[in-house]
């Protein structure tokens, strides 16, 4: 359809969101959240993985003793814990340098828009 049908809530170029969706700085901001997040993810999972497969695979060495109780497996297991929080302190440090501005300026976009257009509210 032409641009003459759309509705005067949604103006030439779509909803509010739409136009946020297609700024340059949405795209930005989603691929400097993707470039951090897909890799952090694939790195977890890569590790998780590994010690699953430790776990089933070489049990032999996940029992080898460290110390008088304490065994490689149980080490390994540990370092999921550990590096969960790890994960987690990076990403934080992450959103707060590289996300919450740039978010906080899209949120505004969008609730400026919505301002001034109570019928994309419904």
């Amino acid at each position: 359809m032409n641009g003459a049908m759309s509705s005067p809530a949604e103006g030439p170029a779509g909803t509010v969101y739409q136009q946020v969706q297609a700024s340059p700085e949405f795209r930005a901001f989603r691929t400097r959240l993707r470039r951090y997040v897909f890799p952090m993810t694939a790195i977890f999972l890569a590790w998780y993985l590994a010690f699953v497969g430790l776990a089933s695979y070489a049990p032999g060495f996940m029992s080898i003793r460290v110390g008088e109780t304490i065994t490689v497996g149980l080490l390994v297991g540990l370092g999921q814990f550990v590096s969960t929080f790890v994960i987690t302190t990076l990403y934080v440090r992450f959103a707060e340098r590289e996300i919450d501005g740039p978010a906080a300026e899209l949120r505004a976009r969008v609730e400026t828009g919505l301002a001034g257009s109570p019928e994309v509210r419904a």
